[in-house]
C-alpha cells in the first residue's frame, strides 16, 4: 500500500508578488509608518513555526501590510485578527486573502486602526504575532499586554538591538525599561535573528525575534501604575545609585533609602541589576509606609 502524497504547502508572497502588489495599490513602503515588508517565504515559515501557534488559536497581527505573514499566519491557526494603520493597505487585504487563501475568508478579521490606541477586538486572541516597525515596538506589545489579557504567548519581530532590551535580564548592559516593564506581563527571550535582504525595502540593521509567554504580575499590594514609577525613575538616571536615582520620586534621599530598605533592596545598588519583583516591592513599601 502506498504512502499518499502530502499536500504541497500553500504559496506565500515572493518578492515579484509583493512588488506587484504595491504597484496595484500604488504604494511604497514609508519610512513613517516603519514599513518594510517580508519578501521571503521561508522566513514567514520560520516566523510561524517559531511562534508555536495551535490550529485553535487566533492570532493578533499588528501592521500586515500587504499580507505576506498573514496568509503564513491563516494557514497555522483558526482565526487572525489583523489590525492595519494605513488604510490604503487595510483595504487591499481582504481582496489579498479572498484570493490567495478563499478557504480562510471566515477566520481573517481585519480592524483600521492604530494599534496604541486599540482596547477592544471583534475576537480575542491568545496569541501576538507582529513584523513591529522599530519606532513603536515597545509602547505596541506593551500596549497590548496590558489590554489584552488573553494574549498568552507570542513572537514579534523587531529592530534586533530592540529585540535585545526586550529579552534582557538584570546586570544586563541593554537590561532597562522595556525589559523591566515587559518582565511585568511575560517572560520574554530572544528566539533568532533575520537577515535584511528577505525585506522590502531592506532595512540597514537585523531584525531580533523576542518570543514571550505571559505569567502573573509579581505579587504585590501596588499598582502597575506604582510599580512602573519606580522603573521610569531608577532608569532616567541609570548610572546613580538608587537612593539617589529615587530621591525625586519618594521626596528626598533619606526617604528613598527607607523605602528601599524596607523592600530589602540596597540603596547603594543601580536600577540595572534589580528585577521586576525588587520594584514592585520598592512601590509597595512606599505605600505601606507612608
Amino acid at each position: 500500500m502506498t504512502e499518499p502524497i502530502p499536500a504541497a504547502p500553500a504559496p506565500l508572497f515572493g518578492a515579484s508578488d509583493i512588488r506587484r502588489l504595491a504597484e496595484e495599490i500604488g504604494i511604497r513602503p514609508t519610512k513613517t509608518l516603519g514599513q518594510n515588508f517580508v519578501i521571503d517565504g521561508n522566513t514567514i515559515r520560520r516566523i510561524v513555526a517559531a511562534a508555536g501557534i495551535g490550529p485553535e488559536e487566533t492570532v493578533l497581527e499588528v501592521g500586515p501590510g500587504l499580507g505576506s505573514l498573514t496568509l503564513g499566519l491563516l494557514d497555522a491557526a483558526a482565526a487572525v485578527v489583523a489590525v492595519e494603520i494605513d488604510p490604503v493597505l487595510a483595504a487591499k487585504l481582504p481582496e489579498t486573502v479572498r484570493k490567495w487563501r478563499p478557504s480562510a475568508v471566515g477566520a481573517f478579521h481585519l480592524v483600521q486602526a492604530d494599534a496604541m490606541k486599540v482596547t477592544a477586538l471583534p475576537v480575542q486572541p491568545t496569541a501576538l504575532v507582529a513584523n513591529l516597525p522599530y519606532n513603536v515596538a515597545v509602547p505596541v506589545v506593551l500596549h497590548l499586554l496590558e489590554y489584552f489579557p488573553s494574549l498568552q504567548h507570542g513572537l514579534v519581530m523587531v529592530q534586533d538591538e530592540v529585540a535585545d532590551r526586550l529579552a534582557a535580564g538584570p546586570g544586563s548592559k541593554t537590561y532597562g525599561v522595556p525589559s523591566v516593564k515587559a518582565a511585568w506581563y511575560s517572560q520574554m527571550r530572544k528566539a533568532g535573528v533575520i537577515g535584511m535582504n528577505v525585506f522590502w525595502p531592506a532595512p540597514k540593521i537585523h531584525s531580533g525575534l523576542v518570543a514571550f509567554t505571559r505569567r502573573e504580575p509579581p505579587a504585590t499590594s501596588a499598582t502597575r501604575e506604582q510599580v512602573f514609577a519606580v522603573v521610569d525613575a531608577a532608569f532616567a538616571q541609570r548610572r546613580k545609585t538608587l537612593r539617589a536615582a529615587l530621591a525625586g520620586w519618594a521626596g528626598g534621599a533619606p526617604e528613598a533609602e527607607r523605602f528601599l530598605v524596607a523592600a530589602g533592596v540596597d540603596p547603594t545598588a543601580r536600577g540595572e541589576v534589580i528585577d521586576i519583583r525588587a520594584f514592585a516591592r520598592i512601590a509597595e513599601a512606599k505605600e505601606v509606609i507612608q
